[in-house]
């Protein structure tokens, strides 16, 4: 089971959990988004009696936060909390380039556990290139399929102590 929370609502106070970082689909260019995707392979994959949450910075019925602060902060304080971070880039320099995620992405490598999904046929894939060299360094898992990518999320939570 698992319980899935959006963009600014209230983080649980406990429970593992994993937050699905990587680009949002832009109002000014409609696409679909690949978060339920990854929900949903989530969910088929999780195999455990506790539950897990899945937070996703996206906004809930696509009500976007009023002020740019309150988003940032609540996928700071969601991206500290979880216990793995789920970096996915199918990197599309058109609909989803997924600038704010390289920041997202530096920040995140050296401090807390993150795994990273580069989709080989997405429309860039170079772009992806100099993070997929910075998770070597790192020892960060790289997966090239969603299904993979959840997979290795949640190998992190089943290692953890």
């Amino acid at each position: 089971m698992i319980t899935v929370v959006m963009a600014r609502e209230v983080l649980p106070a406990s429970g593992p959990s994993v937050f699905l970082a990587g680009p949002t689909p832009r109002l000014s260019r409609p696409t679909a988004s690949w978060r339920p995707a990854a929900i949903a392979e989530l969910d088929t994959q999780w195999d455990s009696d506790v539950p897990l949450t899945v937070f996703s910075p996206e906004s809930r019925d696509g009500i976007r936060a009023a002020h740019y602060d309150d988003q940032v902060g609540w996928e700071t304080e969601a991206r500290e909390q979880a216990d793995v971070v789920l970096y996915w880039i199918p990197r599309d320099l058109e609909t989803l380039p997924g600038f704010t995620t390289n920041a997202e992405y530096g920040l995140d490598v050296a401090q807390r556990k993150i795994v990273l999904g580069c989709p080989p046929d997405c429309p860039n894939p170079e772009r992806n290139r100099y993070l997929i060299w910075v998770a070597h360094r790192h020892g960060v898992p790289v997966c090239t399929t969603l299904n993979d990518t959840a997979a290795a999320a949640l190998a992190v939570i089943a290692a953890a102590p």
